[in-house]
């Protein structure tokens, strides 16, 4: 049976700056060892992150690039969005993306994802460094606050709670050796950050059995 993953998000998803290719590509390495074509497992992962996106974002591509990939056989859709909405813009006093829409985009991505699959995850956003991010030296009318990254991760899971999707704790493991696991910009994971990523990925799957045929 085939069975396909896409992953959606941000620059974290895409694997920035992180010489294996990020969580992602730590996924794929791991599904290529467990399944090869012509036998009953055939699995193939889809890197779809997009450095700066937001769900704003997200939406405008997500169906395109869906039906772009998807096939017959088992789809798993994996989010992990929300850190870029989060960030705090000093010029408009607000959010990228405010928090009611935020809200109401995750909404909007839960219905179109259903169209495609019932297998849906949403990962929580991962903390920053917030010393080194706020202001964002590359983007200085930009900050990342952790208190605000733990406000889009609630009203993500909430989401999630609402429309019985699973959602993946991450902030809170993360909390005690969070500088250790990212890389010097203070904001996106290391390789040990993205190892740590993708062995709660995969924990996932294996316990909820999606990987198998």
């Amino acid at each position: 049976m085939e069975t396909q993953i896409l992953a959606f998000g941000d620059s974290i998803t895409y694997g920035a700056w992180d010489e294996k290719g990020g969580w992602t590509a730590r996924l794929r390495e791991f599904i290529d060892k467990e399944s090869s074509f012509g036998t009953k497992f055939y699995c193939e992962v889809y890197n779809l992150g997009v450095s700066g996106d937001t769900t704003d974002g997200l939406l405008k591509r997500f169906e395109a690039e869906a039906k772009a990939r998807i096939g017959a056989g088992k789809i798993i859709l994996i989010f992990d969005i929300g850190s870029n909405d989060s960030a705090w813009i000093h010029a408009s006093k607000n959010n990228w993306v405010p928090p009611e829409r935020f809200r109401a985009n995750l909404k909007k991505l839960v219905k179109l994802a259903r169209k495609f699959s019932s297998h849906i995850v949403f990962l929580e956003p991962t903390p920053a460094d917030q010393g080194k991010v706020d202001p964002i030296p590359w983007a200085p009318d930009k900050s990342y606050r952790n208190e605000l990254i733990m406000k889009f991760g609630e009203i993500l899971k909430e989401v999630c709670d609402e429309e019985k999707v699973p959602f993946i704790s991450q902030f809170e493991s993360w909390s005690k050796d969070y500088k250790k696991l990212l890389n010097g910009d203070g904001m996106h994971p290391n390789s040990k950050g993205h190892q740590k990523i993708f062995e709660a990925v995969k924990e996932f799957l294996e316990k909820e059995k999606w990987l198998e045929a």
